[in-house]
């Protein structure tokens, strides 16, 4: 088995897990708040990446030590790198915390089929955004940008009650704004810092700002207790086990020896992941309309991702 054919399978497998991670997430609101869901399976994913997050650190030192001219880092490059990484970590969670937030309020009100289509427009959303930031947008990305949009009048806007959109779908494609933010975020600081550490910190900062919104708020407090933790383990478990910490190790090592534009596309699938775990387990069915606009976010996302074709000087 060649090493790509390997990682594009564990990117398949990280997409699936993503996917059907859209179904726990779902369910798990049947047991708790959004802030107690978000919190406890991002504490448990943040827990279980310290260790991977030490073998990561420790095989990128060695990697370097072998490199020729190598230098032992100074006491100020290392509090400098640990200053940048921490300064991430932070960002990416306070970025984290709200698309999380965004997407299991939603998820309250809302198939996981669809939540899975419209977070995946954060894709198309990135480009946007990073015009912001003085980065160049490819022309074709604005048709990419409409046909995202009627896409997503399909999925959501009901004509018949005067053009209105559901909350949950409000509330996911807010999520899908905050995402795209997050994406800009960990561009920005992804180079500067090792990234399962970055992650590590993010799920941590993400559960440990939740948890006082899990107290406070009397929606939350009212579903919170020991046997409602029991109760919703599973998709808790599988939120922040799989989907954590698993399925986010899973991305770092598959994409090492994967092309970045066929890991891109394959990650895409995530949102179709969704809309069969959803049917399957949940019994989640879609009418035309709305499976053509599946179909016209998707084809946005996925011509959002193919390169540009270099110029022949």
């Amino acid at each position: 088995m060649s090493k790509k054919f390997r990682s594009n399978c564990m990117l398949f497998l990280t997409a699936l897990i993503w996917g059907s991670a859209f179904v726990a997430q779902s369910v798990g609101m049947d047991y708790l708040g959004p802030f107690s869901f978000n919190g406890i399976r991002c504490l448990i994913a943040a827990v279980l990446l310290i260790p991977v997050a030490y073998i990561f650190v420790t095989k990128e030192k060695k990697a370097a030590m072998a490199e020729p001219g190598y230098h032992e880092p100074t006491a100020e490059e290392k509090a400098a790198k640990l200053k940048i990484t921490v300064i991430g970590g932070i960002c990416c969670g306070l970025a984290l915390f709200g698309g999380t937030t965004l997407q299991q309020y939603g998820l309250q009100y809302t198939t996981a089929g669809k939540a899975g289509f419209i977070t995946a427009l954060y894709i198309v959303l990135v480009p946007i955004l990073g015009l912001f930031i003085g980065k160049i947008v490819r022309p074709l990305l604005w048709g990419c940008v409409a046909v995202a949009a009627v896409g997503f009048y399909l999925l959501c806007i009901n004509a018949n009650e005067g053009f209105s959109i559901s909350r949950g779908d409000f509330f996911v494609f807010l999520c899908a704004i905050v995402f795209a933010c997050h994406i800009l975020i960990i561009d920005y600081f992804s180079p500067k810092a090792n990234g399962v550490v970055l992650s590590c910190i993010q799920f941590a900062i993400t559960g440990l700002v939740s948890i006082p919104f899990m107290f406070l708020l009397k929606s939350e407090a009212d579903l919170l207790s020991f046997a409602a933790i029991i109760a919703g383990a599973k998709p808790i478990l599988y939120a922040g086990v799989l989907s954590g910490a698993i399925g986010y190790t899973l991305q770092i090592v598959a994409q090492k020896d994967a092309e970045p534009t066929i890991a891109s596309l394959i990650l895409s699938l995530e949102s179709v992941f969704a809309v069969v775990a959803g049917a399957i387990v949940l019994h989640q069915l879609m009418n035309g309309r709305e499976l053509l606009g599946c179909a016209l976010i998707f084809a946005a996302v996925i011509v959002t991702q193919l390169p540009e074709k270099k110029k022949v000087e």
